[in-house]
């Protein structure tokens, strides 16, 4: 166990090191910063990569085989309304606390909290009843992709230009460290049991459908609203003076840190445990293995929220805001297409992900791949999103062709990539993103004038959209890749054979006049050699 922590703990550290190390250079070079607001970073990055190491060491415990068997579970029910009422109920029940979720409802002030969350609880509930009667059913990914997000565009004519981009920020911020390894596992588990020929493909598209339903729930309840404000504050710098003061503004913000994991773990907990009571699935031992898993997780994730809310939070509007306000603010493109490619290294969902991929695919998509088209594809959305702060530019021009490159590219690549780039969309824009990419567009939006609204607001819908267009781009790689080999197979069989047959006319041809019959004691022997000729 011990071995395995500190091998979490080191990929950890290679994933944050990254994003430090672009801010303290930042910091030095342009965006001077207060000793002790560098300290509070430094201490906040530590956090991270502890709690980084210890959460996915207690996803891989607890979350990830308990929704793989709650996913084989339902094959065994057979009243296919229960299968989905229940699918209903554990979507809407773990997203309701999702710490993400909560930080947007808390920037829309024209719509009470309870209402927006309930409203995106509902939305992924219904997706993920979706999302298990597609694998029931056998119906093609794509087909669903192309008729919801043509529904999705269709209703967005209708919505508050104001209340757009909140709306399809929506879809990304539900999909967070807790839900996304609980949805993945379950998409996974349900798949193997329903077992064919496509579990592979089945296997994944899980967490892309449920982040379509709030997109289209939350655009419902906005033209039914008509919200016209928002409201964000940069977060105050906090002002310490010794190591103590350190160490006691993170004591501090640890009891709420708790309440929202608490809030959001024991939902998923206490599914399990009715889950066990029905099925008595595990042996004491297994169960005494993911309780301990959860530990890790909860631990896990209390540190890394810790980390991020308190050393991490204020910096991203700091230096959005910084820079913006220099006469170098186009230099705001490629330094957010920097920090993107980095950042969502130090996202916890994403090392699911892309382990997952390499666990399905047997190894024939590694991991590595998967990572570096999402650090690019999540590079290219930063910076068109730092070009839509400089200039105003609609959200539209960059979602509808987007999308409409992403959704023409599934008849292209195969099955298993499609589902693959739909799911990294949303496990791309998780914590990170919205508590250092939002506060850094917002900052450098305030500092260039622009309309935080629509300007700012849309950055979590731009970094869950590229990277479906970069993973299929990887897939359509990985696919010519593997014809080329087999064409360069068939050809070394061809040349095999060409030589081959080369040696038989080589023997075919041998002349028996070269033979000295003298020598040859026995008659059989020479009537043997013109058998042979």
């Amino acid at each position: 166990m011990n071995e395995l922590l500190k091998s979490k703990i080191r990929e950890a550290f290679s994933s944050v090191l990254p994003i430090t190390v672009i801010v303290l250079v930042l910091s030095v070079v342009w965006v001077p910063l207060p000793t002790s607001t560098l300290v509070m970073f430094i201490a906040g990055a530590a956090l991270l990569i502890a709690g980084m190491g210890i959460f996915t060491l207690g996803v891989d415990m607890s979350m990830l085989p308990m929704g793989q068997d709650i996913g084989e579970q339902f094959t065994l029910i057979k009243q296919l309304a229960l299968v989905f009422a229940v699918s209903f109920g554990m979507g809407a029940l773990i997203t309701i606390a999702e710490p993400d979720l909560q930080v947007l409802a808390e920037s829309v002030t024209s719509i009470p909290n309870f209402m927006l969350i309930g409203t995106v609880a509902v939305g992924v509930g219904v997706f993920m009843a979706v999302s298990v009667a597609r694998v029931f059913f056998n119906i093609p990914l794509s087909y669903l992709l192309i008729g919801f997000y043509v529904l999705l565009f269709g209703l967005s004519v209708f919505v508050p230009k104001e209340f757009l981009s909140i709306a399809f920020d929506s879809g990304g911020v539900t999909t967070g460290p807790i839900t996304v390894p609980f949805i993945l596992a379950m998409g996974k588990g349900l798949a193997q049991a329903r077992g064919g020929s496509d579990t592979q493909d089945n296997s994944f598209g899980t967490v892309a459908l449920c982040s379509v339903g709030p997109i289209i729930m939350v655009m419902i309840l906005g033209i039914l609203y008509d919200p016209q404000d928002a409201v964000y504050e940069l977060a105050e710098l906090h002002v310490v003076d010794t190591t103590r003061d350190v160490a006691r503004t993170f004591v501090e913000a640890t009891p709420a840190v708790l309440r929202e994991v608490a809030v959001a773990v024991l939902p998923i907990v206490a599914a399990f445990f009715i889950f066990q009571l029905l099925t008595k699935k595990h042996t004491k031992r297994q169960l005494l293995k993911i309780c301990v898993g959860f530990g890790y997780t909860f631990v896990g994730l209390v540190m890394f929220l810790t980390g991020v809310k308190t050393g991490f939070l204020h910096m991203g509007g700091l230096i959005g805001s910084e820079i913006a306000g220099s006469e170098l603010k186009w230099l705001l493109i490629p330094l957010g297409m920097l920090i993107g490619y980095f950042i969502v290294l130090a996202e916890p969902a994403v090392h699911v992900l892309n382990n997952q991929v390499e666990e399905v695919s047997g190894g024939a998509i590694s991991a590595k791949a998967v990572q570096t088209s999402l650090s690019v594809g999540v590079a290219i959305s930063l910076g068109i999103a730092m070009l839509r702060v400089l200039t105003g530019i609609s959200i539209y021009w960059f979602l509808i062709p987007g999308y409409a490159i992403s959704l023409a590219m599934t008849f292209f690549v195969p099955k298993t990539f499609t589902g693959i780039a739909f799911d990294s969309g949303g496990v791309a824009s998780g914590p990170m993103t919205s508590t250092f990419l939002l506060p850094f567009a917002m900052g450098a939006c305030e500092a260039a004038g622009g309309n935080v609204l629509t300007d700012a607001f849309g950055i979590v819908a731009m970094v869950a959209m590229t990277p479906l267009i970069a993973l299929q781009v990887l897939g359509f790689i990985y696919t010519r890749n593997a014809q080329l080999a087999a064409k360069g197979e068939e050809q070394e069989v061809l040349e095999t054979g060409l030589a081959l047959e080369e040696d038989i006319d080589d023997i075919v041809e041998y002349d028996i006049s070269d033979i000295d019959f003298t020598e040859v004691a026995d008659i059989e022997d020479i009537d043997e050699l013109e058998l042979r000729r």
